[in-house]
């Protein structure tokens, strides 16, 4: 999203051109690492899920050398044949497959995703509501973490159990990241039927920062009230949805001059 900025605001000038033309190539080359080794379908499950490790030359299809025992049993269950989303990150011989929702809705907002890849993120979202929305949208992670694993990544942190503050805790003010991915696919039913869910509490239970549980039904342990943030993110999906115009201003379109050429598919529902 920065790159695109900067290269809209930078002058077509002699001073400004050699920046220009750096960002284009950090453009190509980004959005083609994050669409071909972060995107995760069914179709690239089950490719994964086949994965030969050990593979070095420039043909291999293993390039990170994933080793195919460390897919977390919860994944399989969790993909659906429709949909798919950008994992949490890829590095040698792992990769996080958790869901996180800013990193996911910013690809859509910035046209990081191809306009397939960006459906197919919406189609998840509908596939699984319960697991992503719940009862109080919207869950910043998926799934929460527990036991050693949360031990390690968190330290201990008593603030992060699971199903609680950034560790699957549902944060209300994802709200117009969501209403804002969704006008831009086309899909605002979506979005209204989260902030039907969001009106049912929000006012009720004191505008809380976070909440917790597998289904957001409870508010956070640690939650303060009356955030502004919370408010904000439920006046915000409501304006856009009342005037789907505004997504403009935190929206950027696809830039076809700075469209990086992808050498295969990319989602099982294109």
């Amino acid at each position: 999203m920065a790159l695109r900025c900067a290269f809209a605001l930078l002058k077509q000038d002699a001073e400004g051109k050699e920046f220009i033309e750096r960002i284009v190539k950090r453009v190509h080359a980004l959005s083609y690492h994050i669409r071909t080794y972060f995107w995760l379908d069914f179709q690239q499950l089950n490719s994964i899920y086949r994965y030969k490790t050990e593979e070095y030359s420039n043909t291999a299809v293993n390039k990170f050398n994933v080793i195919p025992d460390s897919i977390p049993d919860w994944l399989f269950d969790f993909m659906p044949i429709r949909g798919g989303y950008f994992i949490g990150n890829v590095s040698p011989a792992r990769m996080d497959f958790r869901w996180f929702a800013l990193g996911n809705f910013f690809t859509v907002l910035s046209s990081l995703a191809t306009p397939e890849q960006s459906t197919a993120v919406m189609d998840l979202i509908e596939e699984r509501w319960e697991e992503l929305v719940g009862e109080m949208p919207l869950k910043i992670a998926y799934p929460a973490i527990e036991g050693r694993e949360w031990q390690i990544v968190t330290g201990c942190d008593p603030k992060n159990t699971r199903w609680s503050y950034h560790n699957g805790g549902s944060w209300p003010v994802l709200l117009w990241m969501l209403t804002a991915a969704c006008i831009k696919t086309g899909r605002p039913q979506i979005a209204r039927k989260a902030i039907e869910l969001a009106e049912r509490r929000l006012s009720k239970d004191g505008w809380p920062e976070y909440y917790d549980g597998k289904l957001g039904r409870y508010v956070g342990k640690q939650a303060k009230k009356f955030q502004t943030w919370s408010i904000a993110g439920y006046l915000v999906a409501k304006m856009m949805l009342e005037d789907p115009s505004h997504v403009g201003m935190i929206s950027l379109e696809e830039d076809k001059a700075m469209k990086p050429v992808l050498k295969r598919s990319t989602s099982w529902s294109c």
